[in-house]
């Protein structure tokens, strides 16, 4: 047999040698492409949309609003470049609880500066002026009043809650505001009656009250269209707006509120309680991303896990969409409802179905 069958053993570990160090070679280069990429990536997701951009947004988020759905939003509106980049970006910071309101941002801030200011609630609005969003409840009214009369959140949380004051509003408005907001174990009696608007403060500042009164004339103005159709439905104006306010504070940009409306008025038919966690956190007097089993034990008129109808008066403001919402609700069997981490609502008629719709959407994201 010819020795040249088999090539020598030297030639083999020449071209193995070779094999492995352009293998080492292609590898090294990936990794280095990758190490690149990345570094592109994160600094596109640092970076502005657009650094020389003069141009201001509105952008409104409602309470409930996911890190995903107010990304979305962001891109949407030009702020962000990438919505994901935006997402995993605040994630990465251990960012994402984020407040409910209306901001005027730019594609030139930061993705840091938005965060900052979608963190802290801080609405970047023109100056001199006091912007309401839907959903906001008495003590965040007081903090946007303060911050542009210049007076301490709490002074002025003390004259919306002055007896003087809401005897006041019951004299110059009485259609509106009655002797329900004096009930026993009302919060503050105003909550849920100063309409969501953008205020004019003007110069010199109004003061507090003149401020309040505005908000609460709008109220009356809004609640005055609806009057005939409160009539028919058999609330008296203190259980429409607290009614509302239980709609506006589930609601989420996703949300129909009417689906939501009809639910609870199917719990209250079925003699069940609502059991809506808004009510538990306005009871403790928190903010809070997630309610826990242990908050639902809170010992208050409000909690709706425990007390059965409405609560005893509104637990925020709420806007035209949510009032509608309770007039004309949409005729459903729906006894159940969650949100997702993404903002999608899921009904449904039974709580086996909503067991395994929050196993599915809930369980398993965490």
């Amino acid at each position: 047999m010819s020795n040249d069958v088999f090539p020598p053993a030297s030639g083999r570990k020449r071209r193995l040698k070779r094999a492995i160090l352009i293998m080492l070679l292609f590898l090294l280069l990936l990794a280095a492409a990758a190490a690149a990429g990345v570094y592109y990536v994160w600094k596109a997701a640092s970076e502005p949309a657009d650094a020389e951009s003069q141009e201001e947004v509105n952008i409104s988020i409602p309470l409930g609003s996911s890190l995903s759905s107010i990304s979305q939003t962001l891109e949407d509106n030009g702020i962000v470049k990438n919505a994901a980049l935006f997402k995993y970006y605040a994630k990465y910071k251990g960012e994402g609880d984020f407040q409910a309101g209306e901001y005027v941002l730019s594609p030139s801030m930061t993705p840091d500066a938005i965060m900052a200011s979608l963190k802290e609630g801080r609405v970047i609005g023109v100056h001199g002026q006091v912007i309401i969003p839907e959903g906001y409840q008495l003590t965040q009214i007081a903090e946007a009043i303060a911050s542009e009369t210049g007076e301490n959140p709490q002074e002025v949380l003390a004259v919306l809650n002055s007896e003087e004051f809401v005897n006041k509003m019951i004299a110059s408005h009485p259609e509106l505001v009655t002797k329900a907001v004096l009930g026993e174990n009302i919060r503050y009696p105003l909550e849920g009656y100063l309409y969501p608007a953008t205020y004019d403060v003007g110069k010199p500042a109004k003061t507090t009250e003149e401020i309040a009164e505005e908000m609460i004339a709008k109220t009356d103005e809004v609640v005055q269209g609806f009057s005939e159709q409160i009539k028919a439905s058999g609330m008296t104006v203190h259980e429409f707006l607290t009614f509302s306010s239980l709609v506006e504070e589930e609601a989420t940009g996703k949300t129909d509120r009417k689906k939501i409306a009809s639910v609870f008025y199917n719990r209250m038919k079925a003699d069940m309680p609502l059991q809506t966690d808004p009510t538990v956190l306005y009871a403790q007097g928190k903010h809070k991303d997630r309610v826990l089993y242990e908050d639902l034990k809170v010992d208050s008129p409000y909690n709706t896990y425990q007390a059965k109808g409405l609560t005893p008066g509104p637990i925020g403001n709420s806007g035209i969409d949510s009032m509608e919402a309770v007039l004309k609700p949409e005729q459903t069997d729906f006894l159940y409802f969650l949100a997702s981490p993404a903002g999608d609502v899921y009904y449904s008629k039974t709580l086996d179905e909503h067991n395994k719709l929050k196993a599915k959407y809930i369980t398993n994201s965490q």
